[in-house]
């Protein structure tokens, strides 16, 4: 992994900097301003430095397309907390840039003195205060590699705690694992493990403009997840916020209440709204409004289960293809089972590639499911909601707030 510093005069500046040097492929670690020195400081725009992340090749990750089965998942499921890997004194070489801990250290604070106070309880079981009182008649060396094992128990049973799949979570500590060193304090693990879970969210997506005509954006789903809400809030920010052109269509004609919600969110925002029932309708459309900026589809919420409806989707997603830029959202609760979540995903993915919409955080105490379809599907996140206020309860996805919910147990707003 690479870690490093940049800077500029904006954020957009420093970024580009990192990419330029590093290619496309960094993550985005910390942002920080910084005053300018010297006589003329107090004149100056301060700048602003950003530290970023690369994986290596050999850190890349493949997604996970289908679960496993049969014996081998099994096993998996019985396996021990601390896979053996962990129970190894010599595990690997550990490398780390000294800007990258001074920045992650910082960030890390509050959640490493959180894993301090924890792991000084004392243990809960006969055979874990066994091995307590085994371990103080051991060499200083010895003590220090039940500390990292201690650590990783914890940090196991945390990340298990927030629902993230125990093959994920094995994974992570597995890569861990391999660049580790005898007696590496447990403060590097916890920041090590901040930035393999943050390059597994991989950078966040946002709605962009397309180079000529509207972005025509899609957002499938199942019924319940809050689509329409979704989208009235998108819409919100581009035509209030950004003083952008934007037009709204449902193609959801089963339920009569979707379509007026919709219709009023457009009344407030005062922009065009038209229900669409054909797919010649939703091409004359698009030619009405080929000056628009974006172009926002509500589509039928629906039962993965419903090949019928799965068709007709599909039909509406692919019938612009080749006339202007899209993009295919998938809108999912992050209160929804895990099992239900994996079948949805897989369903929608016959339809087209999308990006990931999670809603609902407010009704959820645990965000692991977010971690566990990312590295299912590979699909970049976008956006999460939060509640029902439109345009306020919506904020692009940030894996930097994410890993730290997901690592202390702190709930609530993604910020």
């Amino acid at each position: 992994m690479i870690i490093k510093k940049f800077q500029g005069k904006t954020e957009e500046d420093a970024t580009a900097s990192a990419k330029k040097e590093l290619g496309d492929g960094v993550i985005v670690m910390n942002v920080k301003n910084l005053k300018r020195k010297g006589l003329f400081a107090a004149f100056q725009k301060p700048l602003v430095e950003v530290t970023v992340a690369l994986e290596e090749e050999s850190e890349r990750f493949s997604p996970v397309k289908k679960e496993q089965t049969g014996a081998a998942e099994e096993a998996k499921r019985k396996s021990t907390p601390i896979t053996s890997a962990w129970q190894k004194t010599n595990a690997g070489i550990y490398e780390r840039s000294a800007a990258g801990i001074d920045t992650l250290e910082e960030k890390l604070e509050n959640l490493q003195n959180l894993l301090v106070q924890q792991m000084q309880k004392p243990e809960s079981t006969e055979t874990e205060e066994a091995e307590v009182k085994e371990q103080t008649d051991k060499e200083p060396e010895e003590e220090k590699d039940t500390e990292i094992l201690r650590f990783m128990k914890l940090l196991y049973n945390v990340m298990l705690e927030n629902e993230i799949d125990e093959k994920y979570v094995n994974q992570i500590l597995d890569e861990i694992e391999k660049v580790q060193k005898p007696n590496m304090p447990f403060d590097y693990a916890l920041a090590n493990t901040y930035q393999k879970m943050i390059l597994k969210f991989g950078t966040s997506f946002e709605i962009t403009p397309s180079k000529e005509g509207p972005k025509v954006a899609f957002f499938v789903g199942p019924t319940g997840v809050g689509k329409t809400t979704t989208i009235a809030k998108i819409a919100s920010q581009f035509s209030v916020e950004e003083k952008k052109k934007v037009a709204l269509l449902t193609a959801d004609t089963y339920r009569i209440a979707a379509a007026e919600q919709l219709r009023t969110y457009a009344n407030i925002l005062e922009v065009p709204f038209r229900v669409i029932y054909t797919i010649e309708e939703l091409e004359s459309a698009l030619r009405d409004f080929k000056d628009y900026d974006y172009v926002f589809v509500d589509t039928t919420g629906h039962s993965h289960q419903n090949e019928e409806q799965k068709e007709a989707t599909k039909a509406f997603v692919h019938c612009v293809d080749g006339l202007v830029e899209k993009e295919v959202f998938l809108v999912l609760s992050a209160t929804t089972k895990y099992k239900d979540l994996l079948s949805i995903a897989d369903s929608y993915k016959e339809i087209s590639d999308y990006k990931l919409i999670f809603t609902k955080l407010d009704e959820t105490t645990a965000f692991g499911n977010i971690l566990n379809l990312k590295m299912y599907t590979g699909a970049n996140l976008s956006y999460v909601t939060y509640g029902q206020n439109v345009p306020e309860d919506i904020e692009r996805f940030n894996p930097q707030k994410t890993v730290k919910q997901l690592l202390s147990g702190q709930h609530g707003k993604n910020s």
